[in-house]
This record gives structure tokens, sequence and C-alpha cells, in this order.
């Protein structure tokens, strides 16, 4: 298939993803919903003043077009976009059903769509590269026909779809390790009984979206008690991770890093501290890439302002452990 997603990037350019176009707009609505919606500039911003990327070194992605989405969307599903109440419901924040639906469309869809964009050729970049990081995506809590918890793009599922489709010999088995606070349920509906994809799950079980359906199609869930602290989290992190890396041997890693397990996220209801998280994300790229495999990293769910600082750090500090690399040409 066709598509303007998978672009090819220079020597120079690090594949970290991200444009300004991530960052939603409503007029001041956005305010409405807890999560930040400014939080992939402010990412970006703490990565440039801390001068690993700039506007030059960073991959700008195009926007997943309706025939880009069709790969995994139903046309029902995205027809029913054109309508503000449907998208005030996914994006949890009621009065956009009073919005004309062509602002909802540039000041929101549109720009969930660059994210997407940016996830998909995340993807690709992984491949090449060895990782990628997409400052904004992560979008597990829709599936084909459905959108919900300010996910209003499957993603993860056209992620992977598009290298099933793309590199059909290199790329034949994806391990999804979902370690946002809540149950992906989006991508678990969609890869439902699918051998290729492996599910790893670790999630509050107390806390949205309580989709028991969705549970039935995970292939390593592991289930935690609200307000779990770090030692007792991460210990159950890393063993997961190795035992599923036994179970199952990816070609590709997909991380939905999810900083909503923050203490004191409104949302999450978990009690892992900066560095907690830190070490989390740590703990998996040294897990995926000792084995060599590709690994893409979301930055998913967080709706604390003080996230953003975190994620910029986490990935300062994976630089630092030298389990991500700069660019090609200074090497």
């Amino acid at each position: 298939m066709e598509t303007n997603l998978y672009i090819n990037i220079t020597d120079t350019q690090w594949p970290i993803i991200y444009r300004p176009e991530y960052n939603v707009h409503f007029f001041g609505l956005e305010r409405l919903h807890p999560f930040d919606a400014q939080k992939w500039s402010s990412i970006f911003q703490l990565l440039k003043n801390a001068e690993l990327i700039n506007e030059s070194t960073i991959v700008t992605p195009n926007e997943a077009t309706k025939e880009d989405l069709l790969v995994v969307h139903t046309k029902k599903y995205l027809c029913s976009l054109h309508c503000s109440l449907n998208v005030a419901k996914i994006a949890e924040v009621p009065p956009l059903v009073f919005v004309p639906n062509f602002i909802v469309q540039r000041g929101y869809l549109r720009r969930m769509r660059y994210q997407t964009g940016g996830s998909i050729l995340a993807g690709k970049l992984a491949v090449e590269r060895g990782w990628a990081i997409n400052i904004g995506g992560g979008f597990h809590h829709c599936c084909s026909d459905c959108g919900g918890g300010f996910c209003v793009y499957a993603d993860i599922s056209l992620l992977i779809h598009f290298l099933f489709i793309h590199y059909p010999l290199s790329i034949q088995n994806v391990m999804i390790i979902d370690l946002d606070a809540h149950q992906g349920n989006g991508h678990e509906r969609d890869f439902k009984d699918n051998r290729n994809v492996y599910i790893l799950d670790v999630y509050n079980k107390n806390i949205y979206p309580f989709d028991r359906v969705a549970k039935g199609y995970i292939n390593r869930r592991v289930e935690l008690h609200p307000f779990i602290r770090d030692e007792e989290y991460l210990h159950i992190v890393e063993k997961n991770i190795t035992e599923a890396l036994t179970e199952f041997l990816p070609d590709l890693v997909v991380y939905n890093a999810g900083t909503d397990i923050l203490e004191g996220d409104p949302l999450g209801c978990l009690s892992i501290s900066p560095q907690g998280i830190i070490q989390r994300d740590e703990i998996v790229f040294k897990k995926v890439r000792s084995k060599k495999i590709p690994i893409v990293m979301l930055t998913s769910g967080g709706y604390l302002k003080k996230t953003a600082k975190i994620i910029a750090t986490s990935i300062l500090n994976l630089h630092d452990l030298e389990l991500i690399e700069g660019p090609v040409s200074r090497y």
C-alpha cells in the first residue's frame, strides 16, 4: 500500500518524532479534561534545552490520512467522528457537543492524526535504527470501531499493521508492553486471538476501563492494587518482562510508557516516584535492547504537568546509559 507516513530521515536526525501540531487547542476547553494538552511541547522543549535534539535533528511526521486510518478503522467509525457529540464522548469533554465539527477537527482530531502518523513512522524508524520514540501517541483505549478515554485513533494497532504490511519478512511477531496505569483495552480487542501479537499489560485493576472482554485477550495480565510503590512495582515489571520475553520472542516491541503511574496522578491512582518511572523505562530498554530487538516508545497517559519533565529526564537517562544512540554521523 502507498502511504506518505513512511518517510526517510537523514543520518543527522534522531529517531525521535514530534511536531508542534501535537498539542491540543480548543479555545481553552481542553482545560476541562485533566490531561495536559501541552505535555508534548514541554517534553520537546526540555530535550532541546538539554541539547539532545533541536528542530533540525527531530523527525517531523505527516498527518495520517483517511486511507492510512482505514488500515485498521472501519468507515463507519471514521464517519462517526464528523459528529461533535461522538467526539465529545471520546475526548471526555462534554462542552465539545456545542462546538462546530470543523473546529473540533482542526483543534483536536487533526492533532491526533499527526500523533498517529508519528507512531506509525516510529515503527519504520525502529526497524531501521533499532529504536524510536514518538513524543506522543499511545492511544491504547481506541480500537477499530470504538474510541474512548481521550483516545480517538488506534495508533498502536495501526503501527503494528503497517509493519506487517511493509516489512512482512522481517517483522512477523510483535510484543506490546503496556505499562500505562490503565488497561490497554483498544489494542487488546484489535489483536484478539492473534498469535503474532503478544500483549503484556500491567495496570491498576480498580480504574477505567473495566473491560472484562478485552482482559481475555491479554497474554500476560498483571493487575496491580492501588497505590503500589516503587520497590514492589519495579520487581513486578522486571519479572514479567523477563518471563514474557522467554515465552515469546518478538521481532519488535511496542512500549506504551504511560506516566500516569506517578504518585498523585488523579486518574492512575498508583504511587510510583519520578525516579521509579525513570528506572521502569531503563528496565524495559535494557531487557529489550540486550536481545537486539527493535523498540518503539510511546508516551501515552500522564495527567500531571510534572510528567513532561520526568519523560524528558528518562529519555536523557536512556541516552546516558547508551540504550539509545545519537545520529549515525556522530559515530
